[in-house]
């Protein structure tokens, strides 16, 4: 009998948020993820010198990670959920490829630009997101049949966001 499977991504991009890659490994976020089904875990870690603890564990039948990989979009596309960073590149890349996405807030980063950018996502009801702190509850309630898909238009509205958010001109 093979045991279907239900992947996760999770996505630090190239920066380093040891944080989140340990709260996603801990005992109860890990029991929460395998409860709504899922039970395979990818984490990109990026610049990171931690060593994730991957034994098979709380529902999971497979974790495993990387640092760094020019083929991301291939994990991407791979993935039933993505639990991201708040980088405008990872949430692009999983609305865009209509996966089911949690972002997670670095709230270390002084200025986080990112964060504004996720709370507007989140507004429209196009993901999830959160802090390390938060992502508990986020993944206990998360529904994501109540969440409308991204259109992508060639992303000048999230575009014209960040230079909003930025202070540049906006170009008509």
């Amino acid at each position: 009998m093979t045991v279907s499977t239900k992947k996760i991504f999770v996505t630090v991009g190239t920066t380093t948020f040891d944080e989140l890659i340990k709260i996603v490994l801990s005992a109860d976020i890990l029991k929460a993820l395998s409860l709504k089904g899922y039970n395979e875990l990818i984490l990109q870690i990026g610049k990171s010198t931690l060593e994730p603890d991957c034994t098979p564990r709380n529902g999971f039948i497979k974790i495993e990670y990387f640092n760094l990989n020019p083929n991301i979009l291939e994990y991407v596309k791979n993935a039933d959920l993505i639990i991201s960073h708040a980088g405008a590149g990872s949430i692009l890349d999983a609305l865009e490829n209509k996966k089911n996405l949690i972002v997670v807030a670095n709230n270390s980063l002084m200025h986080n630009h990112q964060l504004e950018l996720a709370e507007q996502l989140h507004l429209d009801k196009h993901l999830y997101y959160g802090s390390c702190e938060t992502l508990l509850n986020v993944i206990q309630t998360m529904d994501f049949i109540q969440l409308r898909p991204y259109v992508n238009n060639k992303s000048e509205c999230i575009a014209g966001f960040i230079n909003q958010i930025m202070g540049f001109p906006n170009k008509k």
